[in-house]
């Protein structure tokens, strides 16, 4: 057993619901796309659901909300935490074991699944014992994730040993994993899911939450916004690259660069890059919910630069604002804006590609209207009612 027992705390159970729904979810704190999800998930079925959250540790919920434009309360659901002795070990690890981790919570789960009538995590593959509810935001038993697993001091051999032994010392089941209900964040993970576990999923787009003002493209900047976190995968170095470019063939746009940094060192790089292109790029740190969405309102365009995204959620944000955006053609996010005049393959390409279109009106509006009509199946909105309607039905 990697960890002591389970010894949970809580607030007292919520009555009057109709199920008795357990969450399973490592963490809900910002930033973090998944943790966004279960936050929302929570907010989905606080009020109709008997809901309890098992987490390594009591969220913060002011923080929460503040980032994911929830609105959750401690009396919204029970909270269950491992044992004092789990917790301090989890802390004293040299290592983030997030693998680890994250199998041991779902079998502290499936020790509590009887208790409930729906056990839910949003916490890609999760063996809840047999018959739960599971969302992937991209595999995590995926071979090959170089984004995270295949760094220098990661060889793959390494990685391949650690999945094998957090699954072993913890009882996971690839079977009993394949038998829950899978939902994903878009058809390009689902398509990943169907090759590697060969299981078909339903696909639910995450919330993109928040009110955004509406502000007539005449009075917005003929600038750009780039959001989300701040990290090298997201490769603001190049998103910086391609507006310069275009900035030299005689439009002189601005950029704001919105997010937060994880990557201490890139943060460094970033903020010297940012000092050197002071006239025309702005950092814009820690915004809350309300800030970002008058920031992204006010500009006509929005620019993506990670590769393969899987959903793509500052794409969302940014269609949600009402702005045209570019972003590299691959991965969820081509599901988005998916037209092939704002998805580059290069920096030339994008170059061209969004200097096609700021000198084009007649194109800006066609695709002003097409983005519209995608931004209003984005919405938080949508993803309650859907949530809603799965656990209802499961």
């Amino acid at each position: 057993m990697p960890f002591p027992p389970l010894c949970s705390k809580g607030n007292p159970d919520v009555t009057g619901a109709q199920k008795r729904v357990l969450l399973v979810q490592p963490s809900l704190q910002p930033p973090g796309g998944g943790n966004g999800v279960a936050a929302w998930m929570l907010e989905a079925l606080k009020r109709d659901h008997n809901v309890s959250l098992l987490s390594w540790h009591a969220p913060d919920l002011n923080a929460v909300n503040r980032f994911f434009g929830t609105s959750l309360l401690s009396s919204d659901f029970r909270l269950i935490v491992p044992s004092h002795l789990a917790r301090a070990a989890a802390r004293c690890s040299p290592t983030p074991l997030d693998l680890l981790k994250s199998n041991h919570l779902a079998r502290l789960g499936r020790r509590l699944a009887p208790d409930h009538d729906v056990v839910m995590s949003a916490n890609n593959e999760s063996d809840l014992g047999g018959n739960g509810i599971q969302y992937i935001h991209f595999p995590s038993l995926h071979p090959t994730r170089p984004e995270i697993d295949l760094r220098w001091y990661h060889p793959r051999l390494a990685v391949s040993a650690y999945r094998r032994y957090a699954q072993r010392l913890t009882g996971f089941s690839n079977e009993r994993m394949r038998s829950n209900l899978t939902l994903v964040n878009s058809e390009w993970t689902g398509n990943l899911v169907r090759r590697l576990h060969g299981i078909e999923p339903r696909t639910v787009r995450p919330p993109v939450p928040g009110k955004f003002p509406a502000v007539p493209w005449r009075e917005r900047e003929d600038g750009f916004v780039c959001i989300g976190r701040i990290s090298p995968e997201k490769r603001i170095e190049l998103i910086i690259e391609i507006l310069a470019e275009v900035r030299s063939r005689g439009r002189p746009v601005h950029l704001h660069v919105v997010g937060t940094f994880g990557d201490r060192a890139y943060a460094r790089r970033i903020r010297r890059l940012i000092a050197e292109h002071h006239s025309w790029v702005f950092l814009e740190e820690n915004l809350a919910r309300d800030e970002l969405a008058r920031l992204v309102a006010q500009h006509r365009y929005g620019i993506h630069a990670m590769t393969e995204e899987h959903f793509g959620m500052a794409v969302a944000e940014m269609v949600r604002g009402g702005c045209i955006v570019f972003a590299p053609n691959g991965g969820g996010q081509v599901e988005i804006v998916a037209n092939h005049r704002l998805l580059y393959d290069d920096t030339a390409d994008a170059v061209a590609k969004v200097g096609a279109v700021l000198s084009d009106p007649d194109a800006q509006a066609e695709l002003r209207a097409d983005l519209t009509t995608k931004a209003a199946t984005l919405s938080a909105e949508r993803f309650v009612r859907e949530i809603q309607e799965i656990v209802r039905g499961f």
